[in-house]
């Protein structure tokens, strides 16, 4: 009798533990984005890398040309 009841009380411990694992697990994954919020965000970053080119190339020319491409923006 007492050895069944010890079953009994570590099968339930065993099904609590992780019914309180998979819950912190759930938990800790954030929350996929929406499509127009990742659409949104790769916009943004293709507009920033579009920006780090100009600016690359900028400092990479000489400075007479330096000057002109100030100048035209």
């Amino acid at each position: 009798m007492n050895g069944s009841f010890g079953f009994v009380l570590c099968l339930i411990a065993i099904v609590m533990c992780a019914g309180i694992i998979k819950t912190y697990m759930k938990q800790r994954r954030p929350e996929p984005r929406s499509d127009d919020e990742l659409v949104e965000t790769l916009e943004k970053v293709d507009a920033l890398e579009e920006r780090i080119q100009v600016l690359e190339r900028i400092v990479t020319e000489s400075r007479h040309d330096l000057k002109r491409e100030i100048d035209s923006l």
